[in-house]
């Protein structure tokens, strides 16, 4: 009987060493491999096209040495500065720089009677005196070449025809300082005043007084 007793707690006890050393894990062992070399010459593996549109321009090549200007639009879409411009040959290099910029062309006086033999003209620049320079036609005939404008009158007499004088000031300059300016005074041939006006003119333009004796 106590033998029994005592196989069967043998067999039990047994049992759970069993039971225990099945919990605990096992270890196996870690294989390393050796890492593989790089292919010195290198292989192209091969797989499938991707077709791209070529959107972008073949791009010049650049030669540092020789510097070149930032170009904001390409080449082909630049213009030349000034291209379609239209400039009057009467206007001068001075006429934008010393002046306004502003273009001044022929101007009428218009027009006076006066029935006497002779009239006197005088001019003078009524402004700054900058060298304005005029020419004087009457009958499209010069009768005075080339008068310096300045700040006191100058002038010059002139006979008178039956009809219809013209008088023509030309503007051969504007002085230092745009454009030709000068006050043109009138006197008949008894010394009195007939006639007073001004003009503002670019080089080359005119200045057109009418003088009628009946």
């Amino acid at each position: 009987m106590i033998k029994n007793i005592l196989f069967t707690a043998f067999c039990f006890w047994a049992f759970n060493l069993m039971n225990a050393q099945s919990d605990i894990p096992t270890q196996k062992p870690l294989k390393i491999e050796a890492i593989k070399k790089a292919d010195p010459k290198g292989t192209t593996k091969t797989g499938p096209v991707l077709n791209i549109p070529s959107v972008i321009k073949e791009q010049p090549k650049l030669d540092y040495k020789k510097p070149k200007p930032v170009q904001m639009i390409p080449d082909e879409e630049l213009v030349q500065a000034g291209t379609g411009l239209k400039i009057d040959p009467r206007i001068g290099p001075g006429e934008r720089l010393g002046g306004s910029g502003e273009y001044f062309a022929d101007q009428y006086l218009g027009d006076v009677k006066s029935n006497g033999k002779f009239i006197g003209i005088v001019c003078r620049d009524h402004e700054y005196v900058d060298g304005d320079r005029v020419k004087i036609w009457v009958n499209d005939m010069v009768v005075e070449p080339n008068m310096l404008l300045t700040g006191a009158f100058k002038g010059v007499n002139v006979d008178l025809q039956k009809g219809f004088n013209k008088l023509d000031f030309e503007a051969l300059n504007h002085g230092s300082s745009a454009p030709n300016t000068a006050q043109v005074d009138v006197y008949d041939d008894t010394g009195q005043l007939i006639y007073s006006n001004k003009w503002l003119l670019s080089s080359g333009s005119k200045a057109t007084l009418i003088v009628t004796k009946e």
